[in-house]
């Protein structure tokens, strides 16, 4: 019998390569395994009302939002996409409504009367765009809730400048011209330093 070998290595490397490949109830969810767990604690102690999530992909991890909220009691997941390559799973959930036409054809209004708003920014990560969406979504954050911006770990993946910067340099410009907002590091250095796809991106609205 060949000998097995026992030794541990988990790094980068081999977690981006199987996120490519999550999966939940068999819907395709690109997202590390780390920040599913981040996701069930901010949810289940924030319990919000409404989930936009802006970039849908196949709607694995939209599905894990709804499943998420109707666990604790309801709520409601606004999910929205350029391409519809939704699982027809997702598209049937009761709890889920799907947008077309990207994020900037998405009606504001539609988050008005929810008392608890959670906004995750995941759409396409270069600097310019999510710093467009950071600017758009901000004002529906209520607070005490927060704005996830996703995958400024393309930095640590050496792609920043094929993103212009990326994420971590959108949050870094928002930051600086709104004060109500803070980078809650409880969260982005929960497993370690920036141990996250979302370095310094769980951002708390404090008013």
């Amino acid at each position: 019998m060949q000998a097995l070998d026992a030794r541990v290595d988990i790094g980068l490397a081999g977690i981006t390569r199987g996120h490519h490949n999550m999966h939940y109830r068999g819907v395709r969810c690109v997202k590390c395994p780390l920040d599913y767990v981040l996701y069930q604690m901010i949810v289940s102690e924030l319990r919000p009302d409404l989930i936009i999530e802006i970039g849908t992909h196949q709607g694995g991890s939209a599905l894990y939002l709804a499943d998420l909220l109707q666990l604790l009691g309801g709520g409601v997941v606004h999910t929205i996409d350029i391409e519809d390559r939704l699982d027809p799973r997702v598209r049937e959930n009761r709890n889920i409504r799907v947008f077309g036409g990207g994020w900037e054809a998405y009606d504001l209004n539609l988050a008005a009367g929810f008392k608890q708003v959670l906004v995750i920014e995941d759409s396409a990560h270069t600097y310019a765009n999510t710093i467009r969406v950071m600017k758009h979504f901000a004002p529906l954050v209520t607070p005490g809730s927060y704005m996830i911006v996703e995958d400024g770990i393309v930095d640590a993946l050496g792609l920043s400048e094929q993103f212009g910067g990326g994420p971590v340099r959108a949050i870094q410009e928002f930051l600086g011209v709104n004060p109500g907002f803070e980078a809650d590091l409880r969260w982005s250095d929960f497993f370690g330093k920036n141990a996250t796809f979302n370095p310094l991106g769980y951002l708390k609205r404090n008013h």
